[in-house]
């Protein structure tokens, strides 16, 4: 009887260890696969690395209980309900995982990208399986969890090579309209930063109440977005000064009623 009792012990050891061996070998090579695909980031890689690991290392812990002679029913009832009361507790931090793995797999986000995502906006610099780090262009970091990010609307600037800027510039009633046009697509047309196709557009946009508004739109590289949006505000404060095109602020005209 002891001797029987030994021996399910030696071997419920060697199911274990060598389990544990097999375990590692063959979650190695299941992400060796998926690595080979080019399709799968490091980051989800490491991730169900310890997923896969963890179910196996499981199996074969309840498998060598067994083999010593443990009944394994009530193990596998009492690790369902941990697993339940787990989640439960653990609901919010599942929920920024589930997210990471969205972002991680299909890319709404990468790091080096200018975004909007989760109330916040700056440069990607790293995701994790639970939060988005950012940093903002004051050199602020702020950590984001995923869950917010994935629940709400995310706007990347830095997706496309090429973007739109849309300035709006108000003259006088006074002042000479073609003047002040002629001088809007010539400021533009001189910026070598601005692309050719499509070619900048100029159009009065708006008879407002202290202004004629003109709308400007010119397409440039992602790169070159802020540097041609601040300097196309001076050019055009500089130059409508020297030919006399005036910029109103807004004003009211009161007229009193006398009895």
């Amino acid at each position: 009887m002891g001797q029987t009792f030994f021996w399910k012990i030696v071997i419920a050891l060697a199911i274990f260890f060598i389990g544990k061996f097999i375990a590692r070998w063959a979650t190695d090579m299941i992400i060796k696969g998926m690595n080979k695909t080019g399709q799968i980031d490091e980051t989800l890689s490491n991730f169900l690395s310890s997923v896969i690991y963890g179910i196996l290392l499981v199996v074969i812990s309840l498998a060598a209980l067994s083999q010593a002679g443990v009944e394994t029913t009530s193990f596998i009832a009492i690790l369902g309900a941990v697993g339940l009361a787990i989640g439960l507790a653990f609901q919010g931090t599942l929920s920024n995982i589930s997210a990471g793995v969205m972002i991680i797999i299909f890319k709404p986000i990468k790091i080096g990208e200018f975004v909007d995502a989760g109330g916040a906006m700056g440069t990607i610099e790293e995701i994790n399986i639970f939060n988005t780090i950012m940093k903002t262009g004051d050199n602020k970091v702020i950590i984001i969890s995923n869950s917010n990010i994935i629940g709400g609307n995310i706007i990347n600037f830095s997706r496309k090579d090429t973007r739109r800027v849309d300035l709006t510039f108000g003259i006088g009633y006074d002042d000479d309209l073609k003047l002040a046009k002629e001088t809007l697509v010539q400021i533009l047309n001189e910026d070598e930063r601005i692309l050719k196709d499509p070619e900048p557009f100029v159009a009065v946009s708006e008879l407002a109440d202290s202004s004629v508004n003109f709308v400007t739109r010119s397409w440039v590289n992602s790169a070159d977005y802020w540097g041609v949006y601040f300097d196309t505000l001076e050019k055009v404060k500089l130059v409508f000064d020297e030919k006399g095109i005036s910029i109103p602020y807004p004003q009211m005209d009161v007229h009193t009623k006398q009895d």
